[in-house]
């Protein structure tokens, strides 16, 4: 049972900054809030350290990259692993740009993440220098499929246990793993890949969970990765007749937002492998 991961968020809390993709920093707030945690951003290298030294979580997004939120972002990440804090990569569209994949790389040379997140391609890419990125979405090749999942599961438990971190790859169908176990989760809707933004608040779901869960965070990655499929689920069955993936993106946040430990636990799908 993982709802206790978000009953104990919600009674703990949990403060994130968060150095994301502007695109969606606004939903990225509301999903940390909605949660039960609380958001600050700051790219600014300057602030950056300040503001990384009173939060228990960092989350890392490089969808919309300059020179200035790369600075940010090292100078962040040096603070939180001084601190010891939870530190969390979305490397969006690694492999789409050599300036994406160079600098998911670099961070992870440099700084130990206690989870990197992304799409099959981004994490193919990391791995091994292969994968087909589409822009920010997996390339159709590499889509995760029950004929191919057993090939998946063992890519992922192999890539995370080299580089010693939790890797979670989604989509269609999610793998969790940290290199010995992988859960493999079918929560979530195919309309999620609407609306733009539901990866990006993942990332700062995910180092919410770990903050208020510290000594499980495997499980509480596991439980993050639900919520969110959980929420495409009732916000889709609450969608009425003209509404859209404007009014899709509010219901999800809203799902959360009402979302308690009984309630994630009975719509959770996954399994361990």
């Amino acid at each position: 049972m993982i709802g206790i991961y978000l009953d104990n968020l919600r009674k703990n809390g949990a403060l994130i900054h968060n150095i994301t993709n502007y695109v969606t920093v606004n939903d990225v707030a509301n999903v940390l809030l909605a949660c039960g945690a609380s958001p600050v951003m700051a790219d600014e290298p300057e602030d950056a350290k300040e503001i990384t030294a009173i939060c228990g979580g960092l989350n890392i997004n490089i969808g919309t990259l300059n020179t200035n939120t790369i600075e940010g972002m090292f100078v962040a990440c040096e603070k939180a692993q001084e601190l010891k804090h939870i530190m969390v990569l979305d490397p969006v569209g690694a492999g789409a740009s050599k300036l994406r994949t160079n600098t998911a790389r670099d961070l992870m040379k440099k700084f130990k993440f206690d989870v990197v997140k992304g799409n099959v391609s981004e994490i193919k890419v990391l791995a091994s220098g292969e994968g087909g990125a589409k822009g920010v979405d997996a390339d159709i090749n590499d889509k995760i499929t029950k004929d191919n999942l057993v090939k998946a599961i063992e890519f992922i438990k192999n890539y995370a246990k080299k580089i010693n971190t939790i890797v979670a790859i989604t989509g269609e169908i999610d793998l969790v793993s940290d290199g010995n176990s992988c859960y493999v989760i079918t929560n979530g809707r195919k309309e999620m890949g609407k609306v733009t933004g539901t990866g990006c608040q993942l990332s700062a779901l995910i180092a919410a969970f770990l903050v208020a869960n510290p000594d499980k965070k495997l499980e509480a990655t596991v439980a993050a990765v639900c919520t969110m499929g959980v929420a495409g689920e009732i916000g889709w069955s609450n969608m009425e007749c003209g509404d859209g993936n404007a009014t899709y993106r509010d219901r999800i946040i809203d799902a959360i937002y009402n979302m308690d430990g009984n309630r994630l636990d009975r719509g959770a799908i996954y399994e361990i492998k």
